[in-house]
């Protein structure tokens, strides 16, 4: 049958040779793909298909063809008819088809489309037509089937009358998919039709039936009222059509197996629920959209189990439904001018939201409005081309304490969406401005796609539910409906699956998270998975990772209200977990560490004002005083901004800080990088850790626990240190602003936090076992209070059972690769020995010979002594710290002292090593026990120099901390080594060596060098005090050692062979040498690092133990006043210039003041300077200035006693001096003080030789010099300072 003739001959056409072939092709493709579906069996033989069917589908398509072609009577041969089966296995990109695009105009679409998503490629285009039969799919999907295969097919606004007839496709996209589905290649892609199809067979169309003459099934069509009364009649026969306006649609749900959806019809009054279930009437759901007008017939009333109004209508297998387009179609150009109304007169501000005090009380805003106007929905349609969401609540960057509990409001909107922040997660972004997030509903079968133009219902609009999220959010509750009004036109690199993101919407569902914390935990998953995957973690990790985080940094609050999904979708007034959000501005922010880094490099030096870092009175600072004072400093920020001082201001910088990391040892140990680290994929930044000792009849646990390296945690209190380093030549405080005095600078910036502070996300093998060990510890411990308990009541309540403590790991994912020291296979044959350290030096650069370069030189080392508590023993793979064995042990007389060398690389252990701790040394890869056991040092003589046992830590040894729960019981009384207190180090006896704790209170630079290495400081003095108030000063010198962070005031260091001294005056001080060591134990604030109160002394019994003390004493008389401007450089006396000609042209005025205070118990002599002497005298600030412009051509004045009376130099006829002797003799001079005082240093005499006269007879005689003091603080709060001053 020659089906090109017969086609030619019902269009009345001649057509030419290549349209004839063309023809040919349309005919060959009909019989071969779509004859087959309407016969209902496979492809025909030859010249079997039907005559009428393939020519009335081929007078179709030309016959449209003919009249959508811009040229009459020609046939689209460049564009090829592709089977479904060939477009989906030859098709691998987006494309788009369009039969009545000229080039002009396809590039016109395809600008237009890259300017509204600028960085994305519009589709390409591809000469391609598709015929079909849409046909229902699995699930109420739709599929475009031809005799070759089918796929899905997503319409724009389908119509019921496309359901089995052969279609064909002008206009469509294909976009391939790289996940299979259940049917294989069939879910490879989906085509998505744009417009109306072309129908290629007659059949009746559908409508609305308003009269009696309609169609059978619609001649008794009641409205919404009417249907609702029925609802009540017990009638089981009883069919009914009904006829409304769709006001929601319900996204589908499966529950038990069975898959249904509910659209809820309106009149002007009343709302009418209709029920699909039946598997034939799913593909209504593309159907029904909101604002349309549809007529359901054959419904019967049924019982919904579940929902408190259990009568429903329910679609019955003969149920029809008919939809009238115009209608439709004149509704949605209602709703587009009502929604351009809206945005004229809305106003976010007074509509979007409302506050509540407390969660208990509950408003009722939303549900007045839903009940007294229906339309409220339509009326709120709004378009991203109206109003700017975000001002909707103005941005506040105060943050208040409590968490605000708000109501949500219930709009429409219309947008496209521009960004997809999480496919698996529901999130994307809508007009570049508005979150949507789709997580409360079932996951979408068609995913939003960047350019789709969307049209939300029943939308619940969020303002600032999450800091982490845009702060206009739209949210869609089981009642919201979405649906696709233009497909996008964009194609842009696909984003790489997230299979974890999918784990989300079933743990929110699963754990009955509010909206808040769902996007917390959205946000903190985006964060860990840049941060960790996939060096540190696995991609399947990163969603429960983020939920083990939540429940740390949300501890103790309460999630959103249960779901009711019947109540959410069919009750009226209408109530979800969406109604109401709560609002909390200081949530948690997660920062990488490579974020965190830089900032607090960002500002480091470029915002620093020099003088802020002196300290009160730095205008008389000499040269050598003001380059010492700005040679070191730090700065410290708190995790949480409320805890600083003063608070950190900044929108940055208004909530708490997270941070999420592995602890590790830094990989090239160094003198600036010997602590401890936490790593991420981004950065690394050095911590001081600390961990609570725990004080058991008077034993202590170790400070740091090697099971700690290696774990992946979350540090959510901590403080960032930044130390400056500052190497300067300012001649006076006047040139601070001139940076060409600075010679050279850098900085160290650095964590402290405790660990009594951090979460274990993921342990480490060696973690896991102090976690088992743990949970059996306490297991018994509530097994005998049980037993206890059974004793004493004679039962047993079985609500207070245990736990096995295998629940400690299953819910920890294994690292995907972890390159700490300790990684590495269990399963490893090794050598052990178990080993207690007594005594740890510091590192310090020693020469240690020749290295793996042949290199010799001075290189960074440390020793440790040991003792062996057991033999060397092997294993089969590696113990790790499983809990010590019987054959580890040695009997006390056959143990053995070991000295430990590390040297380079293993001196990364350093932080993790204490005396009085027991460790299990670990040789890897062998079973030699020669290797742990070492030798001694030998002389030429033969005998040994050292009886103990010399060994060489190599770089793969690894130490492992066996706590006391681990040992075994007779090990758990070792004691650790006596550490005393800054007064025990004052009063005991002469010793060479001491170790000892304090708080640091006060920390100053003493000498600025330079060393081979580079620009360091190497003189520092600590001063540390005890609970008693006494104080200590000690002097290190770290140009040969390496540097400790954390030496900062308010911090309580543990210092390790220190030596004490002695000064000239008898003052006990302390110094370093090359085998200290310095251990940060605790942490303070260091902010506000003030020392203990100094104790009150009696003058008369001040001993020289006690270097400060408080006195409270009166004025007795002045010995000696002095106002002088000094040279800078030299401190010479400065009038027009230097008196000893340095060549400086800078000073600074000083002043010195020495008196005589009583306290009734004996006298001292107090020397106050600078910034004491104006309070002393009872001046007034103008006044002290005045005097200061005097002085400026004189140079210096002085008054001292000569007998029981103050003269002046060099005349006693200056009114100025005058004046000065008035102040100092005064009543207002000489009067009650209360001061702090330091023991005066210089002190060199323990007795003074006097001479007295008694007639024409000397007399010599030793009398004890008076007590030499130095004020260090002048109390003037509890004085009563006159207005006037002294004059």
């Amino acid at each position: 049958m020659d089906f090109v003739q017969l086609i030619l001959d019902q269009i009345k056409s001649h057509s030419e040779a290549q349209e004839l072939s063309w023809l040919k092709e349309l005919c060959a493709f009909l019989t071969q793909n779509i004859c087959p579906l309407l016969c209902g069996s496979g492809p025909p033989a030859a010249g079997d298909a039907p005559t009428g069917s393939v020519s009335q589908l081929g007078v179709g398509v030309v016959k449209w063809l003919q009249e959508v072609m811009a040229v009459k009577h020609t046939l689209p041969v460049s564009y090829r008819l592709v089977s479904i089966s060939e477009l989906v296995a030859r098709q691998r990109v987006a494309c788009v088809s369009n039969l009545s695009w000229s080039t002009s105009q396809q590039r016109a679409w395809a600008r237009e489309a890259e300017q509204v998503l600028p960085g994305l490629r519009a589709l390409p285009r591809v000469n391609l037509l598709l015929i079909g039969c849409l046909r229902e799919g699995r699930g109420g999907e739709w599929r475009l089937t031809d005799a070759s295969g089918s796929v899905r097919c997503e319409c724009l606004s389908p119509s019921p009358i496309w359901v089995n007839r052969p279609l064909f496709l002008s206009h469509w996209n294909y976009i391939p998919q790289d996940a299979t589905g259940q049917d294989g290649e069939e879910e490879r892609g989906y085509v998505e039709l744009i417009g109306s199809p072309v129908l290629l067979d007659s059949g009746p169309e559908q409508g609305l039936a308003d009269s009696p003459g309609g169609g059978p099934g619609l001649r008794r069509v009641v409205g919404v009222k009417d249907a609702a009364a029925c609802l009540h009649n017990s009638n089981k026969g009883l069919r009914i059509s009904v006829c409304g306006c769709v006001s929601s649609v319900c996204p589908q749900l499966v529950i038990g197996g069975t898959t249904f959806f509910i659209f809820i019809l309106k009149d002007d009054t009343l709302t009418l629920p209709v029920l699909v279930k039946d598997s034939s009437r799913l593909w209504w759901h593309q159907c029904v959209c909101v604002g349309q007008r549809v007529c359901v017939t054959a419904l019967r009333v049924c019982i919904l189990r579940g929902w408190r109004e259990n009568r429903i209508l329910c679609v019955t297998n003969q149920s029809e439904i008919h939809k009238h387009a115009d209608e439709h179609t004149q509704e949605s150009t209602q709703n587009t001018s009502t929604c351009e109304q809206a945005l004229n007169t809305h106003t976010y501000t007074q509509e979007s939201t409302q506050n509540t005090p407390t969660q208990e009380h509950t408003l009722n805003t939303h549900t007045q409005e839903t009940t007294q106007n229906p339309h409220t929905d339509t009326l709120l349609l709004l378009s991203h081309d109206g109003e700017d969401l975000e001002e909707a609540e103005p941005q506040r960057h105060v943050v208040q304490s409590t968490v605000r509990i708000k109501q949500s409001r219930v709009i429409g909107y219309q947008g496209i969406v521009t960004e997809v922040l999480s496919e698996g997660s529901g999130l994307y972004m809508i007009d570049g401005k508005v979150g949507l997030c789709l997580a409360y509903q079932p996951t979408l079968r068609r995913k939003l796609r960047p350019g789709d133009a969307v049209e939300l219902h029943h939308i619940h609009f969020l303002y600032g539910p999450c800091p982490d999220s845009p702060p206009s959010m739209l949210c869609a509750c089981l009642r919201s409906s979405l649906r696709v009004t233009a497909f996008s036109r964009v194609t842009g690199p696909s984003d790489a699956s997230h299979p974890s993101d999918k784990a989300l919407p079933r743990l929110l569902l699963e754990r009955n998270m509010g909206v808040a914390e769902y996007l917390w935990i959205c946000h903190m998953t985006r964060q860990l998975r840049q941060s960790l995957v996939p060096t540190l973690l696995k991609e399947e990790c990163v969603s429960v990772l983020a939920w083990k985080l939540i429940e740390f940094v949300w501890r103790g609050r309460g999630g959103g209200m249960r779901r009711d999904i019947y109540s959410e979708m069919l009750d009226e007034p209408h109530t979800c977990p969406l109604t109401q959000y709560s609002i909390n501005p200081s949530v948690s922010r997660c920062l990488s560490l490579s974020d965190c880094l830089h900032s607090l490099q960002s500002d480091l030096w470029s915002g620093l004002s020099l003088s802020s870092l002196l300290p009160p009175g730095a205008e008389s600072l000499t040269t050598a005083q003001l380059n010492a004072a700005l040679s070191w400093s730090y700065q410290t920020l708190s995790s949480d901004p409320h805890q600083d001082h003063p608070p950190s201001g900044g929108k940055d910088r208004q909530r708490p800080l997270v941070l999420v990391g592995v602890l590790a040892f830094p990989s090239q140990p160094s003198e600036h990088t010997l602590q401890l680290q936490l790593k991420d994929q981004k950065g690394t930044m050095s911590c001081v850790v600390t961990e609570t000792r725990e004080e058991e009849a008077g034993l202590q646990n170790t400070p740091f626990n090697t099971a700690w390296i290696g774990c992946l945690v979350c540090v959510q209190k901590f403080t960032m240190v930044t130390e400056r380093f500052l190497q300067s030549g300012f001649p006076s405080y006047k040139h601070l602003k001139q940076e060409k005095y600075i010679t050279h600078k850098h900085h160290s910036v650095y964590l402290q936090f405790s660990l009594d502070d951090v979460h274990i996300l993921i342990p480490s093998d060696a973690m896991v076992t102090i976690l088992q060990e743990t949970k059996r510890e306490e297991s018994r411990a509530a097994g005998s209070d049980r037993k206890r308990k059974r004793e004493e009541e004679g039962e047993l309540d079985s609500s207070h059972s245990t736990k096995d403590s295998s629940h400690i790991t299953k819910d920890f994912p294994n690292l995907s690769s972890s390159d700490t020291v300790q990684s590495g296979c269990s399963s490893q044959t090794c050598v052990s020995m178990v080993i207690r350290v007594e005594q740890k030096e510091g590192v310090a650069r020693r020469n240690i010979g020749m290295d793996s370069t042949n290199k010799a030189g001075f290189s960074l080392c440390f020793s440790a002594k040991a003792t062996a508590i057991g033999p060397v023993v092997s294993w089969e793979r590696d113990p790790k710290n499983c809990r010590l064995m019987e054959r580890e042990v040695a009997t006390e007389a056959e143990r053995e002292k070991v000295v430990l060398l590390f040297l380079r690389s293993s001196i990364r252990w350093f932080p993790s090593l204490h005396p009085g701790c027991i460790y299990r040394l670990v040789a890897v890869n062998t079973q030699d026990l020669h290797v742990l056991i070492g030798s001694g040092i030998a002389g030429r003589s033969g005998v040994d120099i050292l009886n103990d046992r010399n060994l060489q830590v190599r770089s793969d040894w690894r130490f492992h901390t066996l706590p006391r729960l681990l040992l075994l019981p007779a090990y758990k009384q070792s004691r650790s080594p006596r550490i005393l207190s800054i007064s025990e180090v004052i009063d005991c006896s002469p010793a060479e060596l001491v170790c000892f704790h304090g708080l640091v209170t006060e920390r100053i630079s003493l000498n600025d060098k330079t060393s081979s290495a580079g620009k360091t400081h190497t003189g520092v003095r600590l001063t540390l005090n005890d609970q008693s108030g006494r104080s200590l000063q000690v002097y290190l010198d770290i140009g040969h050692t390496s540097y400790t962070p954390g030496m900062l005031p308010g911090n309580i260091l543990l210092l390790s062979g220190f030596q004490r001294k002695l000064s000239k005056s008898g003052s006990v001080y302390c110094r370093s040498l090359p085998v200290s060591s310095i251990t940060v134990i605790s942490l303070g604030d260091t902010c506000l690092a003030l020392p203990p109160p100094a104790p009150i002394i009696h003058l008369g019994s001040w001993e020289p133990r006690y270097n400060v003390g408080q006195v409270k004493a009166h004025v007795a008389c002045f010995l000696s006043l002095q106002l002088q401007w000094s040279c800078s450089q030299c401190g010479s006396v400065y009038t027009q210039s230097c008196s000893s000609s340095c060549g400086s042209s800078s000073s600074v005025f000083q002043s010195k003041a020495k008196l005589v205070v009583d306290d009734g118990t004996g006298e001292a002599h107090v020397l106050f300077s600078n910034l004491l002497v104006r309070p002393l005298l009872r001046l007034a600030e103008s006044q002290w200035e005045g005097l200061q412009r005097l002085l400026r051509v004189r140079g210096h004045i002085r008054v001292y006693t000569r007998g029981r009376s103050l003269v002046c130099e060099p005349s006693d006829d200056d009114a100025l001096l005058q004046y000065l002797v008035c102040v100092c003799s005064s009543d207002i001079v000489c009067r009650p003080i209360s001061l702090t005082c330091r023991i005066y240093k210089n002190s060199q005499h323990t007795h003074d030789l006097r001479r007295f006269s008694r007639g024409d007879r000397d007399f010599m005689t030793r009398m004890n010099p008076p007590l030499q003091l130095t004020c260090l603080h002048l109390d003037t709060e509890s004085e009563s300072v006159s207005g006037g001053g002294a004059g």
